[in-house]
């Protein structure tokens, strides 16, 4: 059987990982239509020492399936400072510390003190009949206006760099949707969940955060996709842009750039669902539309070096978010030369801040000049840094990071009652069921149980 992959982002690379390993001998062939593999983790040092991340700058550990994939290829995971989980919200011309425990959210200026009471009455606010409530609404009605705006808008920003009245709950955070339905309270929900967790000897028990340390490898989320790319060796193909997808019986067809058509009996579409749209517009027309349905706006990560002599400390711990009401152009900064060692030259600071996304996807587009002044001015005010950067590295993603609008639930569905007249034909990346490194890894894996069975011996099951 004959299987070929279209997109060497991380999703393509460990779907066909994935696959070899349960089965050494398949026949894979790999598509990349840009000049390098990885997609949206692209790891670039410059000549001065500044490691810079322009996408994925980490994962979460607590995933069973990237620990395995490490392991399999060899590599060591790297454990963020503790520092790290020190995060700040920038509100009201002023920095806040994200609460770690129950007594410093009673303590914390972020919020109002009605708004911290506001929180607590959680476990009285009221359910909704509505199927598919967006973030803003969900975060209002059982935490409060105030922790909407405060708390999680910056989140959606942070996670998707995406609008909160705009994400859906269930389809961005599926799990926070199951404990309302299942409790009528995330704190009930919470509690009764770690309960069950400690009746069950589970050391790992539920809290409000995402949970697992933040981890990397040494040299940045690229030794991953470089060591899986070598692995991969000549199975994959650079700079082979993929125009259109036909069939011919059960065979697909790759009509490529250069006029090639390549075949295979299963076909796996693991680029962006842009790119997926614009491929499958001849044969299905109306799963094309579904799949450009699906918005990716603009995003810029802006990284500034610093000799730190010149700005001193910065700030401790990870870095921070800016909810929209403060109307900045940064979503928010991370301080990297804190997260992991060797981010930056001895004595200095690395800072990556993300600016665009779906609040204001046109400053991402800015020409250099002027978005590095709107990130300097916009860290000046925060962090109150007065000396021109050292070191400017701009990453431009004109399209970034897909969002899970109000209705994506629904238009999934209907792209997979599209998909059963496909038979062979899989489309799997992040632009599905969840946006994390983490998820595209799981989703390959996934991939790879249904396409392959394992073998034994060199004979398949």
């Amino acid at each position: 059987m004959k299987i070929n992959i279209v997109g060497a982002g991380i999703s393509g690379l460990a779907t066909a990982q994935a696959i070899l390993a349960r089965n050494p001998a398949a026949d894979i062939s790999l598509f990349e239509a840009g000049q390098r593999t990885g997609g949206k983790v692209w790891t670039e040092t410059s000549a001065g020492g500044y490691l810079c991340e322009g996408g994925v700058n980490g994962f979460l550990d607590k995933v069973p399936e990237t620990l395995e994939l490490c392991r399999e290829t060899g590599l060591s995971p790297l454990a963020a400072d503790s520092s790290a989980s020190k995060r700040y919200v920038f509100s009201r011309d002023e920095l806040h510390k994200l609460p770690e425990k129950p007594p410093e959210f009673f303590k914390s200026q972020l919020l109002s003190v009605r708004g911290r009471l506001r929180v607590i009455l959680e476990t009285v606010a009221p359910g909704t009949n509505i199927d598919d409530e967006s973030l803003a609404q969900f975060a209002a009605r059982r935490l409060g206006r105030e922790a909407s705006e405060r708390l999680i808008d910056p989140m959606a920003s942070g996670v998707f760099a995406g609008d909160s009245e705009q994400l859906s709950l269930k389809s961005c955070f599926p799990r926070i949707h199951e404990v309302e339905a299942e409790f009528g309270s995330l704190i009930r929900g919470l509690i009764k969940l770690q309960a069950r967790a400690k009746r069950a000897g589970n050391k790992n028990t539920p809290g409000p955060g995402p949970g697992g340390t933040l981890t990397s490898f040494r040299g940045g989320m690229g030794e991953l996709t470089d060591r899986l790319t070598g692995l991969l060796g000549q199975r994959i193909r650079l700079a082979s842009q993929v125009k259109a997808i036909d069939r011919d019986g059960s065979r697909y067809l790759l009509h490529m750039h250069d006029g090639a058509i390549e075949e295979s009996d299963t076909l796996v579409l693991a680029a962006p669902a842009h790119a997926q749209a614009g491929m499958l517009a001849n044969m299905d027309g109306e799963l094309a539309g579904l799949l450009g349905e699906i918005p990716y706006p603009a995003l810029s990560v802006v990284c500034f070096g610093y000799r730190q002599n010149r700005v001193g400390r910065v700030l401790d711990g990870f870095g921070f978010l800016v909810p929209s009401e403060e109307q900045r152009a940064v979503l928010g900064t991370i301080v990297d030369s804190n997260v992991f060692p060797g981010r930056a030259p001895e004595g200095s600071v690395l800072l990556r801040s993300m600016v665009g996304g779906a609040r204001a996807p046109e400053l991402a587009l800015l020409d250099d000049e002027q978005l590095t002044e709107r990130t300097m001015s916009d860290l000046q005010d925060i962090l109150g840094l007065k000396a021109d950067p050292d070191f400017v590295r701009i990453f431009r993603h004109v399209h970034a990071i897909p969002q899970y609008i109000i209705g994506h639930a629904a238009r999934l569905e209907a792209m997979n009652e599209q998909l059963q007249r496909h038979p062979g034909l899989v489309l799997t990346g992040n632009a599905f069921k969840g946006v994390s490194l983490n998820d595209c890894i799981v989703n390959a894996r996934l991939t790879a149980g249904i396409l392959v069975p394992e073998t034994h011996d060199g004979e398949s099951d």
